[in-house]
């Protein structure tokens, strides 16, 4: 159950990332600025996921803000498909989210990988 939990979880990354892809791609603008949003808004996200969510963040916070803020990138990519009319998919996003999120601090499985033992200390 703890290895579907990890694959759940990368799964919903993707999913996060498409998501906020999509809702980039179909705003209600210029090509030029659908194109821009498209493409900014899940390299946003996935900066921001490698510098304080994934378990070789570069900065190095408690699991459990950790955790907050990956569901908080959940969240905004569910908020994304809600806005777009698809409020199952937004539904079914935040909830898989949720479990997940929840599972990943029982099981503890939301441990960092440190970069260097400097990285180590500073937790």
């Amino acid at each position: 159950m703890k290895t579907i939990n990890l694959i759940l979880r990368f799964g919903l990354e993707l999913a996060a990332l498409a998501a906020l892809g999509y809702w980039g791609a179909t705003a209600s603008a210029s090509p030029a600025v659908r194109a821009v949003l498209g493409v900014g808004a899940p390299v946003v996200a996935a900066v921001f996921w490698g510098m304080f969510v994934a378990p070789r963040a570069r900065i190095v916070l408690s699991s459990p803000v950790r955790m907050g803020l990956g569901f908080v990138v959940f969240a905004a990519a569910s908020v994304a498909l809600a806005t777009r009319g698809h409020t199952q998919m937004a539904t079914t996003l935040a909830g898989l989210a949720l479990l997940n999120t929840v599972l990943m601090l029982a099981w503890k499985q939301d441990q960092p990988i440190f970069r260097s033992p400097h990285q180590a200390e500073r937790r």
